[in-house]
């Protein structure tokens, strides 16, 4: 048995008592749980455990019975991660934390993202603390301290001085083996053995001082048993220091013919690989530039209307409802309602427009955008971390730190790797020792110690979160957000982009442009129609009320309004039954709308949509409003023909109108007059057959479609519900944010095979090349040097390869 936890969360779903009962029953099924207590007043339940991994198993019961367990969410700062294995060790010591049910590392942020049962954060750090690293909680709205710059400043100094004492050797020693003359000359001037003495000493210092690191990290995790990037290079250089101390004071213990000291090996290998560090902190660095960009978005103060004076205010004091005002170029503080005042405001690094947007009174105004030349008075209505640009930092954040699919395999092979490399540099000393050619002993001493270096696993552990971190960065930029990690992968995949259609291709800003009554009154028809529609938030609607109000009519009193879902609208205006909506809604209610259907028809035909109106059980007119395709759509379906993707439409419209749309635009399938669970079904019938689909939409109606497609696609300017449901988050108006979103998910994607490419073929081909395969051949042996070279050349080489990715054109392949 375990150790025994208790653990204390929340319970979503609960009504009853019958409830309580499923969900403590659903607790108690679960091997080791011993007490479970479920309390419906509060939702929450105390569970008490014994061992690690049942609270998963708790979760994952708790889901099935349909009463989800509400865990906490936490992010650890964690400090001394240098290669996958450290990554694996940190993801393991979370995972067996009592109450986690998921730990992800990302190696390139140095974050992780823990999901617990039981809100303990000082047992998270205890844990990471024992397996040989630091950590930190990062509170709910913090940004984490962007260690980068200071271990890149400390880094910096430890390859100058190192890089200072280790010189001489090199020259010495590198140099005498090179140029005769300089070997002669010292031994004239200095002696061998005095230099040996000098070479001692400055490699010496190198290990302890700027290397002191490697030893201060490795040495523990060797005595733990689970040796990481810094054992390897503790093992290696400590082999080849200890070897030379020998040679210099003690060579009688050593064979006739193996009396050779290198130091030079030692004081180069550590040097190298600390350079390495030093500019991959530098290129993670850059990494993290597009949440910094966005975190600077943020004005430091805010000028606060407060008992008849401007005062400026820290932006944390900024209070919900406080006037403010913003002078012409300020950034806007915070989300609000413009109160006075007009000016152009440059949304760009919201939306990825570059065009600024006029706003007048009433508009929103989104915090961290610039204002033009006008003043303004504006009241706030979201603060803090509720503000768009808090929120959007959040869905950046969460995407950059996402592990997809393919780093579980990476994770498990790299956490066997390093046992592995330990074993073949054993079999290798072992080989070159019984085999090879006088002296043996140095020989087998040279390939160990090669192995040990150049088999380090970064690149592997840098390989994907570098690419997902920049290349959501760049997303960002572009305007769209990754809400899903798990996005940026299946987004490249699919093969159908289905779109909505109203808001979402055409301008959702329809306007009518025919009114038809069968007893030639218009005007009566459009009042009677327009007081309907005055309660209703659909697009079309607001078309018929603006089109009243510029005629200036005024409008009945509506009374048991409804709006039936996917049909249109039923009321009581002055005592008479109205109906307002598509011929569905009359033919559900059984009226005959015969009398209609062939001006219905024709106006739909011209892409125009119906909206038919019946009073009292008949039949009295029809309107007709139209809605612009946006002025991008047509270029966007021709990028995404141009990508090879098919491209569908799906809409509540009717198959005319729709069809219409369709012919203009160019789209090549369409699915029309559906209800918003008829999209679902729609989606359904574009997957058969195994093809992956993305669903755009902006509407309520949408989110069903949206959560069932492979990548739920959202436009910004759409419902909250819309963009809750989504996996991507198009933050403009603007389809073509699609063709951006899918060309930086290949773009990424294709970047970390590479980056994976290069990382395995790496090892997979020099490890046998330092073992020294070659050298049966061609005499060829690497150096130790060229090792530690190459291994820090290839994690610069992957951060390199992924920052490629902050130049992503918007539309590009």
């Amino acid at each position: 048995m375990g150790v025994q936890t208790t653990l204390n969360f929340e319970i979503d779903g609960m009504s009853c008592g019958a409830c309580v009962a499923r969900a403590e029953k659903a607790i108690a099924a679960v091997k080791g749980v011993s007490r479970a207590e479920v309390n419906l007043a509060n939702a929450s339940a105390r569970v008490t455990v014994d061992g690690d991994g049942t609270a998963r198993a708790v979760s994952g019961a708790l889901r099935a019975a349909g009463y989800p367990a509400v865990p906490d969410k936490l992010r650890l700062q964690i400090t001394g991660m240098t290669c996958a294995s450290c990554l694996a060790k940190v993801e393991a010591a979370l995972n067996s934390v009592a109450g986690v049910t998921a730990a992800n590392v990302n190696l390139a942020s140095g974050m992780a993202n823990v999901t617990t049962l039981s809100h303990d954060p000082a047992a998270l750090i205890a844990a990471v603390k024992r397996v040989g690293y630091d950590a930190t909680l990062v509170r709910d709205g913090a940004q984490p301290v962007d260690r980068n710059a200071d271990e890149a400043r400390r880094l910096g100094w430890n390859v100058i001085i190192a890089a200072a004492l280790t010189l001489p050797i090199f020259f010495v020693e590198m140099g005498g083996h090179l140029f005769p003359a300089i070997h002669h000359w010292i031994n004239r001037t200095v002696g061998m053995q005095d230099s040996w003495m000098i070479q001692f000493v400055l490699a010496t210092l190198v290990m302890a001082g700027p290397g002191r690191g490697f030893f201060a990290k490795g040495v523990p995790a060797l005595w733990r048993g689970a040796p990481d990037m810094n054992a390897l290079v503790v093992m290696g250089t400590s082999a080849a220091w200890l070897f030379s101390t020998v040679a210099v004071f003690r060579p009688q213990w050593l064979p006739d013919g193996t009396v050779a000291v290198y130091f030079e090996a030692a004081a180069v290998i550590i040097t190298l690989i600390l350079l390495g560090r030093w500019l991959e902190a530098r290129a993670k660095g850059r990494t993290g530039a597009a949440i910094r960009k966005l975190v600077g978005l943020r004005p430091a103060t805010a000028r606060v209307e407060r008992d008849g004076e401007v005062v400026e205010v820290a932006i944390d004091d900024v209070k919900r409802g406080d006037i403010i005002q913003v002078r012409p170029g300020e950034r806007i503080a915070v989300d609000g309602v413009l109160r006075e005042g007009e000016s152009w405001v440059d949304e760009s690094m919201i939306t990825g427009e570059p065009l600024p947007v006029e706003k007048t009174k009433g508009d929103t105004l989104v915090g961290g955008t610039v204002n033009g030349n006008g003043s303004l008075r504006m009241r706030a209505t979201a603060v803090g971390a509720d503000t768009m640009l808090a929120r959007i930092i959040a869905m950046v954040e969460e995407a950059q730190g996402a592990r997809l699919p393919v780093q579980d395999l990476v994770n498990w092979i790299t956490s066997w790797f390093v046992p592995a490399v330990m074993a073949i540099a054993a079999l290798t000393v072992g080989v070159w020792f019984l085999f090879g050619p006088a002296p043996a002993l140095p020989f087998a001493l040279v390939a160990g110690v090669s192995v040990l270096i150049i088999a380090c696993p970064c690149a592997m552990g840098l390989a994907t979160p570098t690419s997902i971190m920049v290349g959501t960065g760049r997303a960002a930029e572009l305007g769209v957000l990754f809400r899903q990690g798990d996005a940026l992968q299946a987004l490249q995949g699919v093969d159908v982009v289905a779109f909505d259609k109203t808001g979402t291709l055409t301008e959702g800003r329809p306007v009518l442009t025919d009114i038809t009554a069968l007893d030639g009154d218009t005007e009566a028809l459009l009042a009677l129609v327009a007081a309907v529609e005055s309660l209703s938030e659909h697009p079309l609607g607001r078309a018929v009320v603006q089109a009243a109000k510029d005629q200036g009519l005024s409008l009945p009193a509506v009374s048991d309004f409804a709006a039936i879902t996917g049909f249109g609208l039923r009321a009581q205006v002055d005592g008479k039954a109205v109906l307002v909506g598509a011929a569905r809604l009359l033919d559900r209610e059984g009226v005959d709308a015969g009398s209609l259907a062939d001006q219905a028809d024709a106006l739909a035909r011209q892409g125009k949509t119906p909206m038919l109106v019946a009073v009292d059980g008949q039949a009295v007119g029809v309107l007709a409003v139209a809605d612009k395709a946006k002025p991008s759509a047509r270029a966007t379906i021709a990028a995404l023909h141009a990508r090879g993707l098919r491209v569908a439409m799906i809409t509540g419209d009717t198959a005319a109108t729709a069809q219409h749309i369709a012919d203009e635009l160019g789209i090549d399938q369409v699915v029309a007059d559906v209800l918003p669970e008829g999209k679902v079904d729609a989606v359904k019938s574009l997957q058969k057959g195994g093809a992956k689909v993305a669903f755009v939409g902006d509407g309520i109606n949408d989110a069903p479609a949206l959560a069932t497609a492979d990548v739920g696609v959202a436009i910004g300017t759409g419902t909250d519900v819309a963009v809750e449901s989504a996996d991507v988050v198009l933050m403009s108006g603007d389809p073509s944010g699609v063709v951006n979103a899918i060309a930086v998910s290949r773009a990424t994607l294709r970047n970390i095979k590479q980056n994976l490419g290069w990382a395995f073929g790496y090892n997979v081909l020099l490890i046998p090349v330092a073992a020294g395969i070659l050298f049966p051949i061609w005499g060829i042996l690497l150096s130790p040097q060229l090792a530690a070279g190459a291994m820090a050349l290839s994690s610069v080489l992957v951060l390199g390869n992924a920052l490629r990715l902050r130049w992503v054109k918007g539309g590009a392949a």
